[in-house]
């Protein structure tokens, strides 16, 4: 890396080209503007050359707004909220106070499609590379294994993935869900980077229904466990954090509670298909679709969705039962055919017989 002084680091260097084998290509995927990447420099930071990057190709995609705890991501949060909430509003004021949050989420998506296509269409190593490694590193690289890995698109998979790439990693949990999201308060590190991630799945859930084993019910328990729950799961800024203070003593993982079977069952999507390729989604501004369940619950009564999901619910088990019906029928009527075929040859036989 090269800061204002202009000086490499070659063991950036070497880490970086340890990776790739020989003759093969990376793409460093920068998520900072270039403002942001000047100011980086001026602290002691730095970028990757070229020169000194032969086999990285490099990729900018700012995202550093979600990075930078600045309050203008809350501010676009803020104001959309206020949108959902405003049956008066009319088609343009929506339109205006909706487009940056929602632009967010298309950005987010954006950029992890890119990681994802050239991890599976290229076959490349690929380094995200945003301010701290805390906020945009964490959606993009996470959003980018969901549309690849079928396994982070079941219940334990997606847990796994949280697990290890948000609380594992280093997520301040602690300190960005502080105060909820939705109030009009500011505190210092204050930021809906996982609510940003969850949204981003409610995408990829509503464009490809049947490739998730659970419901967007699960997103909705996990944003709101995430900011008050009984259970420690997203409790610290750490592991340091937790590990000091006995974390897994002394209180229960949300995990436990959502595998148990009886909330499992209200959780799992009875559409769902196993599907191992990857979803592609569209990224367009039209494909982009207000998460209603989540930002509509106080102004629109969802118990009739509740409803008719029970309904669907029950027209596939009931199809699922006729079809395991059908199956056994059709064995039986195969047993009987052949019954029927061997006591033609016993007949066949005894007439010869008696010839």
């Amino acid at each position: 890396m090269l800061n204002n002084a202009n000086r490499r680091c070659k063991a950036d260097e070497k880490i970086l080209n340890s990776v790739l084998g020989p003759y093969k290509k990376g793409y460093i995927i920068d998520m900072r503007s270039a403002t942001y990447i000047n100011y980086c420099k001026s602290k002691g930071g730095g970028t990757e050359p070229g020169g000194y990057y032969n086999q990285w190709k490099k990729v900018f995609k700012p995202l550093d707004k979600i990075s930078k705890c600045d309050g203008s991501v809350l501010d676009h949060l803020a104001k959309f909220i206020e949108a959902c909430n405003d049956p008066s509003s009319t088609s343009d004021k929506w339109i205006s106070r909706s487009s940056n949050w929602m632009g967010h989420i298309q950005n987010t998506l954006n950029a992890a499609c890119l990681v994802a296509q050239c991890l599976d269409k290229d076959g490349a190593s690929v380094l995200v590379h945003g301010s701290n490694g805390q906020d945009s590193t964490l959606i993009v690289s996470s959003i980018a294994q969901v549309i690849l890995n079928p396994d982070c698109r079941t219940v334990r998979g997606l847990q796994a993935l949280i697990e290890r790439e948000w609380i594992q990693a280093g997520h301040p949990f602690q300190t960005r869900h502080q105060k909820f999201c939705f109030t009009s308060s500011r505190s210092k590190g204050i930021q809906p980077t996982f609510l940003i991630f969850l949204d981003c799945i409610h995408q990829l859930h509503y464009q490809f229904p049947s490739s998730f084993e659970f419901k967007t019910d699960m997103l909705f328990l996990l944003f709101e466990h995430s900011y008050f729950s009984q259970f420690g799961t997203f409790l610290g800024n750490s592991e340091l954090e937790r590990s000091t203070i006995e974390l897994s003593k002394n209180t229960t993982s949300l995990w436990s509670y959502l595998n148990r079977p009886d909330v499992l069952t209200s959780l799992l999507n009875p559409t769902y298909e196993p599907n191992k390729a990857p979803i592609w989604p569209s990224v367009a501004p039209v494909s982009i679709i207000v998460w209603a369940d989540l930002y509509f619950r106080w102004i629109i009564d969802q118990q009739h969705q509740k409803i008719t999901s029970t309904k669907v619910q029950n027209i596939i088990q009931r199809s699922k039962d006729l079809r395991s019906t059908a199956i056994k029928l059709r064995k039986q009527l195969l047993d009987k055919v052949k019954e029927f075929k061997c006591m033609q040859e016993e007949l066949k036989e005894e007439e010869d017989d008696d010839d």
